[in-house]
């Protein structure tokens, strides 16, 4: 509930408004100008019913305007998240190219088939003695959430191993987002 306060009546300053209201017609009017203070004080009765809030329309054009700056920013954005985890795939392939190679080095053979990538981390059985590792930290997952993938002899390398991620897709082969990304360079 609104209370409302009375506000003070100018009988003068009305006086002198309704007769400049009347100036409309062609009649003029001896009755004196409105003086400066019976404007403010008309003005001031009129504010009190004024609110200060957004209009519709400058509501939309604030949309509006969110909505081209929206549309402008997240494409740019959504391929730097692939380009992103591509260039950390990439990086991880490369850190687990040189453990196997350091793995070579001390063992004199590659991880068979099937110990995998986990001899990185844990000694294989029944060699102890010759195991100086562990070679990397973890073994971790690609920017995709899938293991790295291992292949002894490999198919692009037959000499030596394969070793990629799935890529975007989960699946092996595959072109653009979904292509993988392996020791091979392509």
């Amino acid at each position: 509930m609104k209370i409302r306060t009375p506000r003070p009546q100018f009988k003068s300053t009305q006086t002198q408004l309704s007769s400049v209201e009347g100036r409309g017609s062609r009649e003029r009017s001896a009755a004196p100008r409105p003086s400066t203070l019976g404007c403010r004080i008309a003005y001031e009765r009129g504010s009190g019913r004024r609110r200060a809030a957004f209009t519709l329309i400058e509501i939309m054009v604030v949309v509006v305007i969110l909505g081209v700056l929206a549309a402008t920013l997240i494409p740019q954005f959504i391929g730097t998240t692939h380009d992103a985890k591509v260039s950390a795939a990439k990086a991880h392939v490369a850190e687990l190219e040189g453990a196997l190679e350091r793995f070579y080095v001390h063992m004199d053979r590659y991880p068979t088939m099937d110990e995998g990538l986990k001899v990185l981390v844990e000694p294989p059985t029944g060699e102890d003695k010759k195991w100086r590792g562990p070679y990397i930290r973890e073994l971790r997952r690609d920017p995709w959430g899938n293991p790295y993938q291992y292949r002894i002899p490999g198919v692009r390398h037959q000499a030596s191993f394969d070793l990629w991620s799935r890529g975007a897709d989960g699946a092996d082969g595959g072109e653009g987002q979904g292509a993988d990304i392996g020791n091979w360079g392509d």
